[in-house]
């Protein structure tokens, strides 16, 4: 019974999501679908990476009415990064239903282009509240006619500090509404704000799809809090991940330890809120795009990052709350995959310790640090380097212009070319690191759509 087809789903969504080799569903998809496609008001738990993208995207997509060209559906995101996600998965599953707009209102971006796109229309609403809360107070936008909102990583929203942006926002809603929640913790704020939200709701709980035995999880003890960043270090070079993220508690204690693993020479990057949009942006599409090996974050940062396939993790210190602390080493063993999750703490962190210990149920054996000399003796470079075209969808550029541009002279060979990705002005290619010169001479040198584009390797 966990087939998409076992469900009351339009043959177009059926079709599409056979295309996209979607067959079974997920644990939350299996437990939330069915209870959403009876209009039902719900509350789900459950960790990033399960899958319910999908499970609130093919609800208000069997409730949409094409044909009432006016937004029906409100999803609110923490973050850009995670509302960009979203509508683009909430895309890839209309790709069977006709004449389908999503729009995205996020900060970070110009708010004359938004307020024009808003002026067109669309039918399914994804952003940030306090973006979509500026065009509310703007009259730029109306939600009277909304059948459907959900609330994604809820948790995070309250953390950020939107708890009266998002009071500012749902009073603006139709009271007859089906309102969701999904959230990777549930404190007793997130039970409050469902309480005023929510009529009546479901609750489904579902652990995350990977499980303990796929993540190898290690506490090493500190002897000082002198020796963390070395040792941060000393366990980069022992596992040697392919791609890990580096959790940290502060913006500035991120922005410090990227710094110094830069000077050490590993291929790092940092990434959190002081950040410009456009550089963060930039940051996780050459993470994505194996141009950066460490991700260095906030908790917050960090949120609704689409990270397929994540070596490790490392927690710089214990986390405060233990649900954020297996929250974050969920992020790595996932899809069957094996992982490493490894946390430093000092004598003064004990009783995180134990709380972490209490919350798990289960013991936590600290560790001594690795020999010295074990693992890698020095930092390789990210296999990738990222080409920056300043050029767009805009200019109508595709993924097949750039591609074709860099193998005409039979000097590139298509498998040395990584990940393309197109924004509305700027275009991003994955290249082997060895052949990254050669590639920008190639693009500078020749023309795109007969069309000369400027463009630079990024530094990584």
């Amino acid at each position: 019974m966990t087939a998409f087809n076992t469900l009351p789903l339009r043959t177009e969504l059926l079709d599409n999501l056979a295309s996209l080799e979607y067959l079974k569903m997920t644990p939350i998809q299996a437990e939330s679908l069915p209870l959403l496609l009876q209009d039902r008001d719900l509350i789900a738990q459950a960790k990033t990476g399960s899958g319910k993208t999908a499970a609130f995207g093919l609800g208000l997509l069997q409730k949409l009415q094409v044909e009432n060209f006016h937004i029906q559906s409100l999803v609110l995101c923490p973050t850009r990064e995670l509302a960009d996600q979203v509508a683009n998965e909430i895309r890839r599953l209309a790709r069977g239903l006709h004449n389908v707009k999503v729009l995205t209102l996020c900060g970070g971006q110009p708010f004359g282009p938004q307020a024009q796109s808003l002026k067109q229309g669309a039918h399914i609403l994804v952003g940030t509240p306090g973006r979509i809360d500026d065009h509310l107070r703007k009259e730029n936008l109306r939600l009277d006619k909304i059948n459907l909102l959900v609330l994604d990583e809820a948790d995070r929203m309250l953390d950020m500090g939107f708890q009266d942006t998002l009071d500012a926002i749902v009073e603006q809603l139709p009271k007859t509404r089906q309102t969701l929640l999904f959230s990777a913790t549930f404190p007793e704020k997130i039970a409050s704000l469902a309480a005023r939200y929510l009529n009546k709701p479901e609750r489904v709980t579902v652990e995350a799809e990977h499980d303990s035995s796929s993540i190898r999880q290690h506490f090493y003890r500190l002897k000082s809090e002198k020796q963390r960043l070395d040792a941060l270090q000393q366990l980069l070079l022992h596992f040697a991940p392919a791609s890990s993220v580096v959790f940290c508690t502060t913006r500035k204690e991120t922005q410090e330890v990227a710094d110094s693993l830069v000077q050490a020479g590993f291929s790092a990057q940092a990434l959190h809120g002081d950040m410009e949009q456009k550089d963060r942006d930039q940051t996780l599409i050459q993470f994505a795009n194996k141009s950066i090996s460490i991700l260095v974050a906030t908790d917050v940062a960090a949120r609704g990052l689409d990270i397929a396939a994540l070596d490790a993790v490392f927690n710089y210190q214990l986390s405060l709350d233990p649900e954020v602390h297996v929250h974050r080493v969920g992020r790595t063993g996932r899809a069957g995959e094996q992982g490493v999750a490894s946390t430093l703490f000092t004598d003064a962190e004990s009783f995180r310790l134990d709380a972490l210990a209490d919350y798990l149920q289960q013991p936590i054996l600290p560790e001594d640090l690795p020999a010295m000399g074990q693992g890698q003796q020095k930092p390789k470079p990210a296999p990738m380097q990222t080409l920056l075209i300043d050029g767009g969808k805009k200019d109508k550029l595709r993924p097949g212009d750039i591609l074709g541009a860099l193998t005409a002279s039979d000097q590139l060979d298509g498998e040395q070319i990584g990940k393309i990705q197109i924004t509305a002005r700027r275009s991003f290619v994955a290249i082997e690191r060895q052949q990254a010169r050669l590639a920008l001479e190639l693009l500078t040198q020749g023309k795109l759509k007969g069309r000369n584009f400027r463009a630079r390797l990024l530094k990584n």
